[in-house]
C-alpha cells in the first residue's frame, strides 16, 4: 500500500530516519509500488511489498548512511 504522508510510514522507519530520508523512502516506496505491480516486473517470489520496501531502503542507502552512533546520517 502506498504511503500519502511521512506519518504512515512503519514505525521502524519514522523512529530511525531523519525527516528527509523519511521523504526518500516514501517517493521510493510509492514509485516501486506502481512499476512492480505487475508479479512478471518482478524476480524471484518477493511480494510487491516486499519488492517496495527493498527499492525504499535502497534510495535511503544512496543518499544516507548510518554512523558510528547507529543513526543516519547524509553522506
Amino acid at each position: 500500500m502506498p504511503y500519502k504522508n511521512k506519518q504512515d510510514l512503519p514505525d521502524s522507519v519514522k523512529d530511525n530516519l531523519p525527516s528527509h530520508a523519511q521523504d526518500v523512502f516514501k517517493e521510493a516506496f510509492n514509485s516501486a509500488w506502481d512499476e512492480y505491480k505487475d508479479k512478471d516486473d518482478r524476480r524471484g517470489d518477493d511480494s510487491r511489498e516486499e519488492v517496495a520496501f527493498k527499492v525504499a531502503w535502497s534510495a535511503v542507502k544512496e543518499v544516507y548512511h548510518k554512523n558510528a552512533d547507529g543513526k543516519w546520517v547524509k553522506k
